[in-house]
């Protein structure tokens, strides 16, 4: 089953601005990004869904494919569709790769194609690691997912789910986490990645600003393979002063 990895990647960004082509460490974010993707072996190829001109040029100088994008494209997802329309007819499923995620392990990618490789019922993919620290369990900007036994997600949320009613301290220290922070990477087939597309935004996707959960409300469901440690995505300048600290902390003196 032929599997294709598209990246899209925005200009604009409202608190670290132009931050895919920052570049303190000797590379811009989008070519780490691009650079750790393709150490994921289930992909058969990658590109870049671009919106603008500087990015396109970017990425072709380190040697990626870039494809030009419409600017009006509403989300992420519309502008891999978008991409998604125009590949070989063989592909057929989709892993979309946030461009600020420098550091994703191919070893993520190649798990969200191998889950819907072995479940024909699924049409897409993402994961979740444990959350550990009680700070990250009210913090919104931590999405919750709530799944069943087969590893399914019953439900996304921004909120602390499943509730503990006496506390959640003793669940943190009592064995593993019943809780869990998703990841946002998704793997999607093909064909349900067009439809997905189409659908107008949902009632409890409004509600949370959680596009995963117009696929839930929609009656679809959604395979979440487990990993041990999250995706270090940049949004702030924090995250990218410590991402540049643990690369050059990395390289050999």
């Amino acid at each position: 089953m032929k599997s294709w990895g598209i990246i899209p990647a925005r200009l604009a960004s409202t608190r670290l601005p132009r931050k895919l082509l920052l570049r303190e460490t000797g590379k811009t974010v989008l070519q780490h990004t691009y650079e750790s993707a393709r150490r994921a072996s289930r992909p058969a190829g990658y590109c870049v869904a671009v919106d603008d001109s500087e990015l396109f040029a970017e990425v072709e100088a380190f040697g990626g494919r870039a494809v030009m994008t419409s600017p009006d494209c509403p989300s992420g997802t519309d502008r891999v569709a978008e991409v998604a329309r125009n590949l070989p007819d063989d592909v057929e499923i989709i892993v979309n790769v946030q461009g600020d995620e420098p550091e994703i392990a191919g070893a993520a990618i190649d798990l969200v194609v191998d889950i819907l490789e072995r479940d024909p019922t699924l049409v897409m993919a993402t994961l979740a690691t444990p959350i550990r620290e009680r700070a990250m369990l009210d913090n919104p900007a931590v999405v919750k997912v709530v799944c069943d036994a087969r590893g399914r997600a019953l439900y996304f949320s921004r909120s602390l789910v499943p509730h503990p009613r006496e506390g959640a301290d003793e669940w943190l220290a009592g064995g593993p986490s019943p809780f869990l922070q998703h990841i946002g990477l998704y793997a999607y087939r093909r064909e349900f990645l067009m439809q997905l597309a189409a659908m107008p935004p949902s009632r409890l996707e409004r509600i949370e600003k959680l596009e995963q959960l117009r696929v839930l409300e929609a009656g679809f469901e959604i395979g979440v393979g487990l990993v041990d440690e999250p995706t270090r995505g940049i949004d702030t300048p924090d995250d990218y002063r410590r991402f540049v600290e643990r690369m050059r902390a990395a390289k050999p003196s």
